[in-house]
């Protein structure tokens, strides 16, 4: 049988009387819908007791009935308008954890729920009496990473000393004598630093493209430093401390344990890659798991997109096509930036890294299926400033 789809909008549920959504709606003998204390208002002031539709008079005061149907379509439809007034989530905002489908902007994150909730779903933190002493905090992504994992608090605090961020247990116990400040205003500061950073950046970039003929200042060998490829082939070699068993990673021969160095990677018509920096004692053999606590600084890309990996990834926007990547270090800051060179774009920055031994840049080309990512990985000298 076929099915009637319609369209309802506020006249449907609205009351005669206060022109409002029905809240508590009854039914008259007669068949009319009204809000409770609308209908009793009205009679309460009537020396006959009419139906303010219809105008059928009752000789005494009649029984309402609970329109339970009208009031479950009702609470839909309330839903519904606030739903639509809310906002759906744009990039770099907050989403809802809950929302299926369409997901809308998160307006609290709970830190017992560990869950970010729009304003609909936030309802029953405001209604319900256990849910009510939960914690809410202004939204907040990867929620779980920013909890204490020995005292399940949030982390508002920085550490001096340690150079880490600590919840208000940490200063009872292990940090106690330490100076601490809080979060926020250590995170104004470091990105008013990777903001003065990220502005020399470009000048750099167009410094490079001004003077090609920039000599290599890392003493790599002539080959290297006209340009080291890095293609995506097998060969039969005698094993090496150094060489990587399970997959096609390249370390270039000079390493920076201090000041600046930026380097640019060619990645133009590759469908898969992975490259950064890594610190000298990386893991070489075996399964790797590439995150910064393991070494490894890197954007990986492949068919399902752009990632930084970490623990979890972070998942990065494409903001335009790839061609050549730009990488910046800062090693007394702990900061790796990334760019796209030739749209000028910034990808993403790590900051807050601790370096405590030499850096390489690092790169891996993926294997060519036939064919398919055939193309090399090219990396340009590298720029070291004090």
């Amino acid at each position: 049988m076929a099915s009637v789809k319609r369209s309802w909008s506020k006249e449907n549920f609205s009351c005669s009387f206060c022109l409002g959504v029905f809240s508590s709606p009854v039914s008259t003998p007669c068949g009319h819908n009204f809000c409770r204390t609308c209908i009793n208002k009205f009679w309460d002031g009537q020396v006959q007791y009419k139906c303010p539709v219809c105008s059928k008079i009752y000789h005494t005061r009649p029984d309402l009935q609970v329109n339970t149907l009208l009031s479950g379509m009702a609470a839909q439809f309330r839903t519904s308008v606030l739903i639509k007034k809310q906002r759906c989530v744009e990039p770099g905002e907050v989403p809802c954890d809950i929302c299926t489908g369409t997901q809308l902007k998160a307006v609290k994150s709970c830190l017992v729920c560990f869950t970010s909730y729009c304003q609909t779903h936030l309802e029953p933190h405001q209604r319900v009496a256990h849910l009510k002493k939960h914690r809410l905090v202004e939204p907040m992504d990867r929620l779980e990473d920013r909890m204490c994992r020995k005292h399940n608090q949030l982390l508002e605090l920085f550490c001096k000393t340690d150079q880490v961020c600590v919840c208000q247990f940490c200063t009872e116990g292990d940090h106690r004598s330490h100076p601490v400040v809080p979060l926020k205003e250590v995170y104004k500061v470091k990105m008013a630093q990777l903001g003065k950073l990220e502005a020399e950046v470009p000048q750099m970039i167009q410094e490079r493209k001004l003077k090609m003929e920039i000599k290599d200042t890392v003493e790599m060998s002539k080959e290297d430093a006209n340009r080291e490829r890095a293609d995506g082939v097998q060969k039969k070699l005698r094993d090496n401390p150094k060489r990587f068993t399970e997959y096609v990673y390249v370390l270039t021969r000079q390493s920076f344990s201090s000041g600046r160095f930026y380097f640019e990677v060619q990645v133009k018509y590759k469908t898969g890659w992975c490259l950064g920096v890594a610190r000298e004692s990386i893991n070489r053999k075996g399964e790797i798991i590439e995150t910064p606590e393991n070494g490894y600084w890197t954007l990986y890309y492949d068919k399902d997109g752009l990632v930084f990996n970490d623990n979890p990834d972070v998942r990065l926007p494409l903001r335009a096509e790839l061609q050549k990547v730009g990488v910046f270090v800062d090693y007394d800051e702990g900061l790796v930036s990334f760019y796209e060179v030739e749209a000028r774009v910034h990808i993403y920055s790590a900051t807050g890294c601790t370096f405590s031994e030499p850096l390489y840049p690092i790169l891996n080309p993926f294997l060519d299926e036939e064919g398919i990512n055939s193309a090399p990985l090219i990396i340009s000298p590298v720029n070291q400033t004090d």
